[in-house]
Order: structure tokens, then C-alpha cells, then sequence
């Protein structure tokens, strides 16, 4: 199984923001058993994120506005990644910036990681704080311009897209002009909900990012889409996969693999439950 020019042992992955930095969910499966452990988006520098409450249910999903909590690269390659290769997961690592200057200082600091850290997602859904009001991923040439500053990695980069845009298609051909190795479509979708009690917004940033299995037709589409006019750029599909359908769904649409994120807050090994079911679909029938 290949994303690009790396090479998986099967289709399937955890997706950045839902499985900790670590080996969080090694208690409810072999993490070696799935394609590669995508871990929660890294910046350069220890964040701390928004306060809480950060997490609120909907009806089909949930909203979450963490705000990219985290202990900086430095400490994740000190202090957790030898506990992750010990685990033989394939490992991803996810990153995120303010700037092009902090994506390019993330970029430089992975450039270090162990050999098990295959391939880098350069999570584009962050607000650009250097004059221009965008978000990187919404824009073609400020997402081109993050992947050619990632460079320094020395890995495969995947370019992690938003639908929040109907540039998508846009935004994808330019990043796999810039450098990117393959494409991650989709991030959450902007929402908002309201606390019945108090009636002010339930999440204390207000507004936050939907996941679950909402927005998987969402996703689906985007795939397609963004397949139809780049057959030749490898995606990874994300967004409410909780069966091996939703996988096969995605495959169908056109990726080569998938990841499997908020369903692991109602059960933590569906990753691995995920993969057993699409390969049972797969012997019983003619699905990808």
C-alpha cells in the first residue's frame, strides 16, 4: 500500500489530533498492526492551546477547539518518540505553524527524526498571522508557500486540505506543484454550538472544528474531487470513518489510504477494528 512514495503495510491510520503524541492507544492494540500512527500536530515551540471546555458532542460527531495544544518538537523527540519506535509503529508526524518562519523551524527540527518517522503532514487549517487575513490552507499560493518551507524535513510531506474552502481542487494542485508527496483531505469543518444552561457558546473559544461521521459524505466528495481533476496525486482520505465501508468508501473515491480519528473517543481500538472489517470486506467481495 503506498501514499505516494511511501510504503504501508496496510491502508489504514490513525488521523492527527485523535490519538495523543505517543503511544496512548497502545493499550487497546498493537499500534505495528496499522499503516502508521499519525500523531497530533507539533509546532517548534511548546502552546498551550485554548481553555477549556474544548470539547462539546453534536448529534453525529463532535466540535472541538483545542488549539493545537502541545510540547514542541524538541520534547517529543526526546522524550516520546523512543517510547514510539520501541512500539514498531510507523510513525507520521504532523505539523502546524503561525507563519511560514514557523513551519520552516518544524520542518528543520524533524530533520533529526528517527528513521521510523516515514512521512511529515504539514497541516495547512491554521490562521496566518503575517498580514495576510487567510487561512494557509484556503489559499493556493500560501499553501504552496508552506509546503516549499517545509522542505528541510527531509521526508515525504503530505498536505493536510480544508474543506472549508471551494478552492480545495485549487489548493491541491498547487501544493503537489510546491513539493507535496500526497494530499489528506479533510480537515474538520468550522461549527458552532450553543450551551442550553447558559446559553453562551458551549466551547470557550466560541466556534470549533466538527469531525465524525457528519462530515464523512463531506469528505468523500472532496476526495473525488480532488481525484477527478489530479488523478495522478496520491490522497489520504479522512473524515467519520468508524467501518470498513467508510474505508472502502474512500477508496472508491479515490485514495490510497485512510485515517480514523474521532471514533476512537467512543472506542479507542477503532483503528485496528476498522482495518479487521475492511479486510473482511475485501475477502468477501470485489472492493478495493
Amino acid at each position: 500500500m503506498n501514499v505516494g512514495s511511501v510504503t504501508l503495510k496496510n491502508p489504514v491510520m490513525t488521523a492527527s489530533g485523535t490519538a495523543g503524541y505517543g503511544t496512548e492507544l497502545g493499550r487497546y492494540f498493537d499500534l505495528s498492526s496499522l499503516g502508521a500512527l499519525v500523531v497530533k500536530s507539533l509546532a517548534a515551540y511548546e502552546w498551550a492551546g485554548h481553555p477549556a471546555p474544548r470539547l462539546h458532542p453534536t448529534t453525529s460527531g463532535m466540535l472541538n477547539a483545542v488549539g493545537l495544544q502541545g510540547p514542541g518538537i524538541p520534547y517529543w523527540l526526546e522524550h516520546v518518540v523512543p517510547e514510539l519506535e520501541r512500539s514498531g509503529a510507523t510513525i507520521v508526524a504532523s505539523i502546524w505553524g503561525r507563519s511560514l518562519a514557523d513551519y520552516r523551524r518544524a520542518a528543520e527540527l524533524l530533520a533529526a527524526a528517527p528513521s521510523a518517522v516515514v512521512a511529515v503532514e504539514v497541516n495547512l487549517s491554521c490562521p496566518n498571522l503575517e498580514g495576510r487575513s487567510s487561512m494557509f490552507a484556503h489559499d493556493p499560493h500560501l499553501a504552496a508557500e508552506v509546503i516549499e518551507a517545509t522542505a528541510a524535513c527531509g521526508r515525504p510531506r503530505w498536505a493536510k486540505l480544508s474543506a472549508n474552502t471551494d478552492r480545495i481542487v485549487d489548493v491541491a494542485a498547487a501544493v503537489g506543484d510546491a513539493g507535496a508527496d500526497a494530499v489528506t483531505c479533510i480537515n474538520t469543518l468550522l461549527g458552532m454550538a450553543f450551551d442550553r444552561e447558559t446559553r453562551r457558546p458551549a466551547l470557550a473559544a466560541g466556534g470549533g472544528g466538527l469531525s465524525g461521521p457528519a462530515i464523512h459524505p463531506i469528505a468523500v466528495r472532496a476526495v473525488h474531487d480532488v481525484h477527478q481533476a489530479h488523478p495522478d496525486l496520491p490522497i489520504v482520505g479522512v473524515g467519520g470513518v468508524r467501518s470498513g465501508w467508510d474505508v472502502a468508501e474512500f477508496l472508491l473515491a479515490g485514495a490510497c489510504a485512510v485515517q480514523v480519528g474521532t471514533a476512537t473517543f467512543a472506542d479507542p481500538a477503532a483503528p485496528r477494528r476498522v482495518l479487521d472489517e475492511w479486510r473482511d470486506l475485501q475477502r468477501s467481495s470485489a472492493l478495493p
